[in-house]
């Protein structure tokens, strides 16, 4: 008889396994751990309890064999070249993502996509059914896995099932658009517990099942049709590896990096940068515009400011992302061939990823960093450039349509869409004195070491293990008023028949497929 595989009490489901192949100079495969938060965060849940992550290794065609790394049970799932081509760059970043997104670009509807999305979700629930142990945690991550949940609890109803969004969830004004929106919400409700970025999300999936299922509501529980099983939704925004991240920074020979960098582009006076996923909802385009008229108005210019920015490959088999990478492109040039100057580019734009050494340097050398998307569910970037200054220098230019604005209000928060509004703020950044920004940028690092990653994980399996009800209170310091987790507040009426009541890892790991979690 075959020897049975072992059952792991801990089982995370995700689109990648949290390692990257490396084929090494003499051809050996070596997989090599992913960076970005949700890596990160399991790495510290993991050391406690014997764990098994399922997800796609990257490669289309046959899985390897199940494997660990790391103390970790990896359980790789095939895709086929259909499959990737269907169920990821078709249904999940060409149908679902730009309908979380606010339909910044028009989402595509094909009934082939959604048949391999859910043979896919099919296939990652059965995975996960097989290495689950009886009465198993498993914790289900993001927007291609929104099936997975139901799937799961009919094949093993003994096992407890949380699932967290790294995107937006969008107003069912928006979500009604989906031919599917009955099956996605059914597939999310058979988890326990669903985690959001932000409490305007998890308010968002509790109108949805009260307007598109007509779901018996209350606060931030939906009543499953058909049984007394109730579901919790509730926001526990995710966040970095703040003690990691800043011995990092730290390092004698990251900040000598720093000082490098900075003299390699002549010392300017103040040093803008951008890192973002190369994507439609990052708001690049318009940080780019608000940036030309700075420059083509006077107000600033080279050698004295200058923009650096990182745009990380991404999806580049997606239609929608070709033309943005060239309309980026095209309009770099046309700033540095008209603004810039012999030896002083206006702008210095670098088109790939970066190992975390490098980023941590780019973070302490720039004056002002523009984390400026149009929506985003978090936004790691924003936490890892306050984490990295632990001099206490920079200033923060943040989107108020990000998940870390609600969290780093102190930051120098602009919309995006307003390009003159856009253009003051960059400009408060830059002359708002020292001694201010030096207690801005104090107090956004006391947010972010304060709800750390750990953290994060943490409170989201005791939210998992107590719903629906609400966990026990943390033993910490009194919570701020956007404390990690938050409940939802009853809208005008909660009922079936009433009406409306009113989250650098994360570019790098969407760059392979959203490996690692938020993006986000």
């Amino acid at each position: 008889m075959p020897t049975p595989r072992p059952t792991y009490d801990l089982v995370i489901a995700a689109n990648r396994l949290p390692v990257d192949k490396v084929v090494t100079d003499d051809g050996e495969v070596e997989w090599r751990r992913s960076p970005g938060g949700l890596v990160t965060a399991m790495e510290s849940v993991m050391r406690s309890q014997p764990g098994a992550w399922v997800g796609w290794a990257g490669d289309a065609g046959e899985a390897p064999e199940p494997f660990d790394e790391d103390g970790i049970h990896l359980h790789p799932v095939p895709l086929s070249t259909e499959e990737v081509r269907d169920y990821y760059e078709g249904f999940s970043n060409d149908t679902l993502w730009p309908i979380y997104h606010d339909v910044i670009v028009p989402a595509t509807f094909h009934r082939e996509w959604w048949s391999s999305y859910e043979t896919v979700n099919r296939r990652f629930a059965e995975a996960v059914a097989e290495v689950a142990a009886e009465g198993a945690t498993v914790w289900v991550q993001d927007y291609q896995l929104q099936l997975v949940p139901t799937l799961l609890r009919r094949l093993r109803p003994d096992v407890r099932i949380g699932w967290f969004n790294h995107i937006p969830f969008p107003p069912v004004e928006l979500f009604a658009q989906l031919p599917w929106r009955a099956q996605l919400l059914e597939g999310l409700l058979g988890a326990d517990f669903l985690g959001f970025q932000r409490q305007a999300d998890a308010r968002n999936f509790v109108r949805a099942c009260r307007q598109l299922l007509g779901a018996q509501t209350k606060r931030d529980r939906v009543t499953v049709e058909g049984s007394r099983r109730q579901v919790r939704a509730a926001a526990i925004p995710i966040s970095v590896d703040f003690r990691g991240l800043e011995e990092l920074a730290r390092r004698p020979d990251v900040m000598a990096r720093a000082r490098e960098i900075r003299a390699s582009l002549g010392d300017p006076e103040v040093l803008m940068l951008g890192v973002d996923r190369l994507d439609y909802t990052k708001g690049i385009r318009h940080r780019l515009k608000a940036y030309e008229e700075l420059l083509s108005e006077r107000r600033i210019g080279p050698p004295e400011v200058t923009l650096v920015q990182v745009a990380t490959p991404s999806r580049e088999r997606v239609d929608a992302y070709r033309i943005l990478r060239g309309e980026i492109e095209q309009t770099v040039g046309r700033i540095n061939g008209e603004l810039g100057k012999i030896g002083a580019p206006a702008v210095h734009y670098l088109h790939h990823s970066y190992p975390r050494e490098e980023m941590a340097a780019l973070f302490q050398a720039a004056d002002v960093m523009l984390v400026t998307p149009l929506r985003d569910g978090m936004n790691l970037v924003a936490k890892e450039y306050v984490t990295c200054r632990h001099d206490l220098g920079g200033a923060l230019v943040l989107s108020e349509f990000t998940g870390a604005w609600h969290e780093l209000h102190q930051a120098f928060a602009c919309n995006p869409h307003d390009i003159e509004g856009l253009k003051q703020t960059i400009l408060r950044a830059i002359n708002t004195p020292a001694k201010d920004k030096q207690r801005i940028m104090k107090a956004l690092r006391r947010r972010v070491s304060d709800h750390d990653v750990q953290r994060w994980a943490a409170r989201y399996l005791a939210a998992l293990a107590a719903a629906p009800e609400l966990p026990q209170p943390e033993a910490r310091n009194t919570p701020t008023p956007h404390s990690v987790e938050t409940p939802l507040m009853p809208g005008p009426s909660d009922s079936r028949s009433g009406s409306d009541g009113e989250s650098y890892g994360e570019s790098q790991g969407a760059a392979r497929g959203e490996a690692t979690g938020s993006r986000s």
